[in-house]
């Protein structure tokens, strides 16, 4: 791509001078600053609040770290050899184990609806709350506040922080320091530590891990844990919501203006400014001005100037304005969940309307309620038998002395249960078939069979027909293996040669 540089056009004036719109470029050579293509991040120092909003993300917050540390400890007695672990991603064994249900390779498609229920949720609540999962559940959310907790135990709340920022070193300055991040770093490392079991057994990787004989990839993985929550919680916060993850920017297309919102009630708190205690209210809005919605945002964003990007709405502005409301002895809710269609309708004088089924909210829950279904259908009436044949391909058969044709077979039966299991195989196709495996003396119409639990079976098998039966090259045929209740029938054909006979 060509850029084209015109310096005949006369450069802009600087700000204030002259008429029309400056660019923020502009502004900022006229201050002197350069813009590159990554802007430094500017601190952000949340202040504690209290209230209805902070109370339910410690909940939330204890909550999820109680069960990603507590998860992968949760025995699940199951037979024989297999793993007691409840939640446990077995790569060696090619297993997926939570708790009663037992996922094999070839049921990818069980973790692909698992991903589309996943998304469709999100989308639906997005579509109707704006960004809760952001706010309350995101686990860069949810570590971010542990991290700030932890700082706010060793530096103090905001004015504290920002004090102690900027004081030169000292003892006192450098113990806190030092103290915040060797326990943002034990975090970091119980973070990884936690990952890394739901893919080893826990009590036996534990041991392992400390002697130093667990496997590789969990060390590596463990370091990498670490370092990514050191780096996102601590450093980089909000960079990470803004900058890093492309929801922010998705989320757009599932929002309208019917969407339940962290919003500032602009027709109940303009025209806002300073208010001196005992004047009158009339003529002015709820709105004094004091900043505390701004202070205590962990993105360090105004919600006064409308929906943003970053904000992640975690409703700690709600609390704090809740609290000065409290104060100046005005109504709560000068900032809530609300919608802009509600505020619009209130600025002119109409009553709000909420709508939360609307065409998208209905789609986005009919999808998933689908997608759901489908996925509950497929888990109970899942097989725990299953069945491949393979035909042999050299030689494709084989003529015996009296004229009967032999084909070879590998059936590949799969247990997918807890318990091992016995079956009978049989072969339907060409009468007078009989079937044996290789060794056995006698030949019969039925084939026994014993699987284990959770182990694939490869019986190779003999089928032979008596010549008189045989009229045609390829034969349609099929083997039925039945466990139980249960048949599985999978087709195949048997293969004579009889055209080339002589």
């Amino acid at each position: 791509m060509t850029v084209v540089i015109d310096r005949t056009m006369p450069t802009p004036p600087p700000p204030g001078e002259g008429s029309g719109p400056v660019s923020a470029a502009a502004k900022a050579r006229a201050k002197g600053f350069t813009l590159g293509l990554y802007k430094p991040r500017t601190p952000i120092y949340p202040k504690l609040v209290h209230g209805q909003w902070r109370r339910i993300k410690w909940v939330l917050l204890i909550l999820m770290l109680a069960i990603y540390y507590v998860t992968p400890w949760i025995r699940w007695e199951r037979p024989g050899v297999l793993p007691d672990q409840a939640v446990l991603v077995d790569f060696a064994g090619g297993r997926f184990y939570f708790f009663g249900i037992q996922l094999w390779p070839q049921e990818v498609y069980f973790i692909t609806g698992l991903l589309v229920i996943s998304a469709l949720g999100l989308f639906l609540v997005t579509a109707l709350f704006g960004r809760l999962w952001c706010g309350y559940a995101c686990p860069q959310t949810v570590w971010t506040d542990l991290f700030i907790y932890v700082e706010r135990a060793f530096e103090g709340d905001r004015n504290a922080r920002m004090k102690l920022d900027a004081d030169p070193w000292s003892f006192n300055k450098a113990w806190r320091k030092i103290g915040k991040h060797a326990v943002w770093l034990g975090i970091g490392f119980g973070t990884g530590g936690a990952w890394i079991f739901y893919f080893h057994d826990a009590p036996n990787l534990l041991a392992d891990f400390w002697v130093g004989q667990a496997p590789a990839t969990a060390y590596i993985f463990c370091a990498l844990l670490t370092v990514t929550t050191y780096a996102f919680a601590g450093h980089m916060r909000e960079q990470v919501c803004t900058y890093l993850c492309p929801w922010p920017r998705i989320q757009g297309a599932m929002l309208d203006q019917h969407s339940l919102q962290v919003t500032y009630r602009r027709d109940r708190g303009e025209t806002r400014g300073p208010h001196k205690k005992g004047a009158t209210w009339e003529g002015r809005g709820d709105c004094i001005d004091c900043n505390a919605c701004v202070v205590v945002c962990p993105a360090g964003i105004d919600i006064r100037d409308g929906s943003q990007l970053e904000c992640i709405n975690c409703g700690l502005c709600i609390d704090a304005c809740d609290e000065i409301m409290e104060k100046i002895d005005r109504p709560k809710g000068l900032i809530a969940y609300d919608t802009d269609a509600a505020v619009a309708a209130r600025e002119v004088g109409r009553p709000p309307i909420y709508r939360l089924l609307r065409p998208r909210t209905a789609y986005y829950a009919v999808a998933l309620s689908l997608v759901s279904a489908l996925m509950i259908w497929g888990l109970t009436h899942r097989s725990a038998l299953d069945v491949h044949v393979l035909r042999d391909r050299n030689p494709m058969f084989v003529r015996l002395r009296d004229g009967a044709i032999r084909d070879g077979y590998t059936l590949k039966i799969a247990n997918r249960g807890f318990e091992a299991r016995d079956v009978q195989v049989t072969f339907t196709g060409p009468p007078g078939a009989k079937l044996r495996t290789p060794g056995a003396k006698a030949a019969g119409d039925t084939l026994s069979v014993r699987v284990e639990a959770n182990e694939v079976r490869a019986v190779r098998v003999f089928v032979t027909v008596p010549a008189a039966a045989i009229d045609a090259p390829n034969m349609p045929a099929a083997f039925a293996v039945r466990a139980g209740d249960e048949v599985k029938t999978v087709e195949t054909n048997f293969l004579s040669g009889a055209a080339n006979a002589p």
